[in-house]
């Protein structure tokens, strides 16, 4: 009687770990990594098309996966130390958005078999991220919008829109020496079509504000503004001070167009950040990130803002309307 009694209490005191031991494993849900060189109110614009591609791979933060954000505030040189931090909180992946690729690098000094997925820019491969778009073959993959490759053509819709302007003022952001960027494709563009070229460089508000200060003595008569993680996280600022000067300006991105600017060109945001929900959905599945190839962005957007352009006093010509995606009146 003993013995059998022994023998229910080790039966009762087993059944009772089993449900402790299956909530364990219910609370032990994978955790992603987002590592931004942006802030938190900008990523917000982007981050609802991540989630939904994210959902439609299986994923729904909070419910079986959660994520982990980082965000650098527009100072990338607070990379390194979020990317140390992520890596040592033990997430399964990290997704590197607006971070020039120095979020990668960043991820690839604190560890060499964490998979990384980014959005970037540039070519992955001539920054030395990956091998081959096809078979990235080193824990690394992710989407490349080549902003760089169409910078020119940007270039060239601001002559379209302007053919007598001869000088024009770039505002850049000061990226880190070894940095690819788009300022020697529009360098060269601009020497093409006899455009004299002046390069100024923001990396603050106070900047930004003293580029515009000095606008109006360098008799510009119009602004090409480069792809920079602090212009998109400023667009609300740039175009107003360009509405406040009267200076037409292109843009890379149609939100800077939504919020008032003259045109944009580039790729579609939402395109990029929906191939980083599904590669990440894939890889919490098992997949290797090696083993999926760098997309590269599809659509582009040519994106017109009519009522800016009347407020400018511009006509925009209609072969230039004709090949817009978008006008906005």
């Amino acid at each position: 009687m003993n013995m059998k009694r022994r023998e229910f209490i080790t039966l009762l005191s087993g059944a009772a770990a089993w449900p402790l031991a299956a909530r364990a494993q219910q609370r032990a849900m994978p955790v992603i990594g987002w590592l931004s060189g942006r802030d938190a109110s900008t990523d917000d614009l982007v981050l609802p098309a991540f989630r939904r591609a994210l959902a439609a791979a299986g994923y729904v933060e909070g419910r079986n996966v959660k994520m982990e954000y980082r965000f650098a505030d527009n100072v990338l040189d607070r990379l390194p130390a979020l990317a140390r931090d992520l890596v040592r909180s033990g997430v399964a992946l990290v997704l590197t958005v607006a971070d020039l690729g120095l979020g990668v690098r960043a991820v690839r000094g604190e560890s060499t078999t964490m998979p990384v997925v980014f959005v970037m820019g540039d070519d992955p491969v001539r920054a030395g991220f990956v091998p081959n778009l096809n078979h990235p073959g080193n824990n690394t993959t992710g989407v490349t919008a080549m902003q760089t490759l169409f910078s020119s053509k940007r270039m060239g819709l601001l002559h379209q829109l302007l053919p007598s302007a001869t000088s024009v003022v770039g505002l850049h952001f000061p990226y880190p020496p070894g940095t690819i960027t788009e300022l020697p494709e529009v360098e060269g563009a601009a020497r093409q079509l006899g455009i004299k070229f002046k390069v100024l460089t923001a990396g603050t508000d106070a900047e930004i504000d003293a580029v515009f200060a000095s606008l109006p003595g360098m008799q510009a008569e119009a602004l090409y503004v480069g792809a920079s993680p602090l212009f998109f996280s400023r667009a609300t600022k740039i175009v107003g001070q360009a509405a406040r000067l009267a200076i037409p300006a292109v843009y890379w991105r149609r939100e800077l167009a939504d919020a008032g600017g003259l045109m944009s060109y580039g790729t579609d945001a939402k395109e990029s950040y929906r191939v980083l929900g599904d590669y990440a959905g894939r890889i919490l599945k098992g997949e290797k990130a090696g083993d999926l190839p760098v997309q590269q962005s599809t659509r582009f957007e040519l994106v017109i803002n009519l009522k800016t352009a009347k407020a400018l006093r511009l006509a925009v010509p209609p072969t230039l309307i004709a090949l817009a995606d978008e006008i906005i009146e």
